[in-house]
């Protein structure tokens, strides 16, 4: 028998949202990760703000960028 998988299309990072992601926020918590780490969360058209304000008030927020750009720059 032949297995044939695919992979999933990256998800929102939002609680219980299952809408594909297009945007990547990448972060770090300065408390515990050395400056240069970076997390990411992944977010939809609907969820970006509210995630990217989540991150921004507590000081974590790095950068915003489309999810295909981020895929591109870690390809090459």
């Amino acid at each position: 028998m032949v297995r044939v998988t695919t992979e999933e299309s990256p998800i929102c990072s939002a609680k219980g949202c299952r809408a594909p992601a297009v945007w990547v926020l990448a972060w770090n918590n300065p408390k515990l990760h050395t400056p240069e780490r970076r997390k990411t969360w992944l977010a939809c058209e609907e969820h970006r703000e509210h995630l990217s304000q989540f991150l921004g008030m507590r000081g974590f927020l790095k950068t915003v960028v489309p999810l295909a750009e981020w895929e591109s720059a870690a390809d090459g």
